[in-house]
């Protein structure tokens, strides 16, 4: 997959600011989520409609080199914009240090999905109360291990 196109920053400051100095600092800086400490990781996809390269800093679920990828978007009604992306192209790049690799993604559902959902809340709690907040199941996805 070619990652290399026009870059389309996040219309969020502060996604923006935080995928930049991550990715200038090779996960040295700007690696947790704002004041809390929590880990987080860079997903690099292709928008679905505009073909730009978009970047977001997601919190870091992690268990045996896979990451979990919730589309909690703080329990809003409707899906992030980058959940499209995924559904449309599911390979990305994923930063967690100082190398970004390639993979691709898969919803998840069912036991796996309650499984990665234990994980992810595990990792940062407030998942379970942006679940509480909306009617939508908040989609979660699984990378592949890379090759």
């Amino acid at each position: 997959m070619n990652f290399d196109g026009e870059y389309g920053p996040s219309t969020w400051e502060w996604v923006a600011e935080q995928a930049d100095l991550y990715e200038k600092s090779n996960g040295q800086e700007g690696n947790t989520l704002r004041d809390t400490g929590l880990p987080i990781i860079v997903m690099t996809t292709i928008g679905h409609r505009t073909g730009l390269v978009r970047k977001v800093p997601l919190m870091k679920v992690e268990h045996e080199g896979r990451y979990a990828i919730v589309a909690s978007k703080g329990g809003a009604v409707n899906h992030p914009g980058w959940y499209h992306n995924l559904m449309s192209n599911p390979t990305v790049l994923i930063q967690d240090g100082p190398e970004p690799f390639e993979t691709t993604v898969r919803l998840v559902s069912g036991e796996e999905r309650a499984e990665w959902w234990e994980r992810s809340v595990e990792a940062f709690s407030p998942y379970a109360e942006y679940q509480e907040k909306t009617d939508r199941e908040i989609p979660l996805f699984v990378t592949e291990i890379p090759t």
